[in-house]
């Protein structure tokens, strides 16, 4: 069994973390069915935008123990386009 937790943020400063204890040789997507993230908050895991530690990886990307497993929101705006809209303010 490897150790592993999901996290999603729906909204800035809110955090939805799951720990999950699942077999070895699980992916990503079996952490994502395991936690119910994807149904609490409405997703369609086909549409999830997700990565381990920070980085970018496909749903088949097999999982290792202590892995963060975290699923992206989409962002409202560019963030180059947030900063000179609060420069200019």
């Amino acid at each position: 069994m490897i150790d592993v937790e999901v996290v999603y943020c729906p909204v800035a400063g809110r955090a939805d973390v799951t720990p999950l204890s699942l077999p070895d040789g699980a992916t990503l997507r079996d952490a994502l069915a395991a936690s119910g993230v994807i149904h609490r908050h409405g997703l369609l895991i086909a549409e999830a935008v997700c990565g381990i530690w920070g980085r970018l990886q496909t749903l088949d990307s097999p999982l290792r123990a202590r892995d963060r497993v975290e699923v992206y929101r989409p962002l409202k705006c560019d963030p180059k386009e947030a900063r000179r809209l609060r420069y200019r303010q």
